[in-house]
């Protein structure tokens, strides 16, 4: 990848580009027209892009499900844009919100992606870019998570309702480790009842530890864990 800030190699960038050496991506922003690999060149469009929500479920394997849109998280505003056939997504967040970035591939084929944990707290905090409470539920409990990162994420995000979905999902499924998540969760409860799923119906029955209304029941919960990939 390259990014092509410099006024005197415009002539020679544009040579390139003519002779179908280069593919312009956007204004000062190429690649060798030959490179088409969709994550790089989606987080190479933002100075702070990383593959994140569904897109990053797929790649860490916890959803066998794959997206048609790439996601990438980012501190910038961009419009979203269709390149080389491939739809891109960019979601702002606010720079507090901005962690848990790891790096997959190697070389020119390095990308930046949120990790396991930040992945699942973001997809929790924006479900609307993720396939849904179902994909998210499986995820959650395929998923071998630390304790102490999903407490950094939780506070990093700082959504309440966030953070006692989470902690109730995790001791519902009495996921291992993750027992000292569960109790920094029970701390942030407050008076306000939650529903369970954020995009669900306001029904269901209501867990008063919690504060969550669970339009999921239990049984169903369970029983979407049994599906994990």
């Amino acid at each position: 990848m390259l990014n092509i800030e410099i006024p005197n190699l415009n002539e020679l960038v544009e040579n390139l580009e003519h002779k179908v050496f280069l593919l312009r991506l956007e204004r000062g922003k190429y690649c060798r027209s030959t490179f088409r690999n969709e994550s790089v060149i989606g987080t190479f469009l933002v100075n702070d892009g990383a593959i994140a929500y569904w897109s990053a479920l797929n790649l860490h394997g916890l959803t066998e499900q794959f997206p048609n849109t790439l996601y990438i998280q980012t501190t910038r505003r961009k419009p979203a844009k269709v390149i080389l056939g491939t739809p891109y997504h960019f979601v702002k967040i606010k720079e507090q919100k901005r962690g848990g970035i790891s790096y997959n591939g190697y070389g020119s084929s390095k990308f930046a992606i949120t990790d396991v944990e930040k992945t699942i707290v973001d997809c929790f905090d924006l479900p609307q870019y993720c396939e849904g409470y179902a994909e998210l539920i499986q995820a959650f409990g395929s998923a071998d998570l630390n304790a102490q990162k999903m407490i950094q994420y939780c506070d990093m995000v700082a959504n309440v309702a966030v953070t006692k979905r989470l902690g109730y999902l995790a001791s519902l499924l009495q996921k291992a480790d993750l027992e000292q998540f569960i109790a920094y969760a029970l701390t942030k409860v407050n008076a306000t009842y939650n529903q369970f799923d954020s995009l669900g119906t306001n029904t269901g029955s209501f867990n008063s530890q919690w504060r969550l209304r669970l339009n999921i029941t239990e049984q169903d919960i369970h029983l979407l864990n049994h599906k994990q990939y």
